[in-house]
């Protein structure tokens, strides 16, 4: 499995970028080619200063699939959106492991 992983700051007004990621955002993501799943967390630190204030996942079945999805229309669209989100965001892609 393949992952996308995206990590949103904590933005200056919380409630309007909750309002536009969940109501605009998340459902151009579920648009994507070849999702398998979607998920997203709002990660409390377990010490210091938050810095990140919502987490995304986004698992494709293996690499072609997530190129696929890379390439696509419905990313373009989904990322265009994403930039006018107004927080700065980290995206990073992997292969998922599980160790137990």
């Amino acid at each position: 499995m393949q992952r996308i992983t995206i990590q949103y700051a904590v933005p200056a007004d919380i409630d309007t970028f909750d309002r536009r990621y969940f109501s605009e955002h998340v459902p151009l993501v579920a648009k994507l080619p070849g999702l398998a799943s979607f998920t997203w967390s709002k990660p409390r630190p377990l010490g210091g200063d938050q810095i990140i204030y919502l987490v995304a996942e986004l698992d494709f079945a293996d690499a072609t699939a997530l190129k696929t999805a890379l390439k696509s229309s419905e990313m373009a669209a989904a990322g265009q959106n994403a930039a006018g989100l107004g927080v700065s965001m980290t995206m990073f892609s992997g292969e998922v492991v599980a160790a137990v």
